[in-house]
């Protein structure tokens, strides 16, 4: 296929209409970008050639002016000489410097339409390219966002998530058994089973001690005031 055939392709191809046709979208996204990167490349490629063609013709044609100047100097050097069969020969090859001007002349018109015809098909290309990338980024996301909304999803329907739920529920069984046992050691019947007090309940009890002792005391002190032998 020809570089301006393929190009016109691509530049009128359908990216949507592909996109929807195609089985793996992601992967039909990035040939077309390939496809797209390597058409650019030739077609700045024979831009660039045309291009230089050009130039290496305008130096010829230089060159040629400067032949059919000089043959138009012998011309008339001839004729001075009453040469014309010479003046004659040195127009002659004038003309054919002439005839080749010119036909280089329409050569280079030519690759100039080529090179305008090359510099609209890049920026064609280039915005055709931009937009597939965008497409790209677009169902790169999408793509992503589904990939992990069906791991979500397999993960919350597979047995290890019921597994894993189940052994919660087991320990949790586990700490309530472990606080009721806590609790029931705050009962006050644990310590007629034999439980030794706490260093709190044995200071308190002191405390209680005391408090009876000096109740003691004062009662006998009330006793001993109302006794009259005394």
């Amino acid at each position: 296929m020809g570089i301006f055939s393929r190009t016109r392709d691509i530049i009128a191809a359908n990216i949507t209409d592909m996109l929807d046709k195609a089985e793996d979208p992601a992967k039909m996204i990035r040939l077309i970008i390939l496809e797209m990167e390597e058409t650019l490349v030739e077609v700045r490629s024979s831009a660039a050639r045309s291009l230089a063609e050009q130039k290496e013709m305008r130096r010829h044609i230089a060159k040629l002016e400067h032949f059919q100047a000089d043959w138009t100097e012998k011309a008339q050097l001839a004729l001075s000489k009453d040469r014309e069969d010479l003046a004659r020969a040195a127009l002659i090859e004038r003309q054919k410097a002439a005839d080749l001007v010119a036909q280089l002349q329409r050569e280079i018109a030519t690759l100039e339409e080529s090179v305008r015809a090359y510099e609209d098909d890049i920026d064609k290309l280039q915005n055709r390219l931009r937009e597939a990338r965008q497409r790209q980024r677009s169902i790169m996301v999408r793509l992503e966002s589904a990939e992990h909304r069906v791991r979500m999803r397999t993960l919350m329907s597979s047995e290890r998530v019921d597994a894993a739920m189940a052994r919660f529920d087991q320990l949790e069984r586990r700490v309530d058994y472990a606080e009721g046992r806590a609790d029931s050691l705050d009962l006050g019947g644990q310590r007629g089973n034999g439980a030794q007090p706490s260093l709190a309940d044995e200071i308190a009890a002191l405390e209680s001690n005391d408090k009876v002792d000096r109740e003691l005391e004062a009662l006998k002190r009330k006793l001993g005031d109302r006794d009259p032998s005394n």
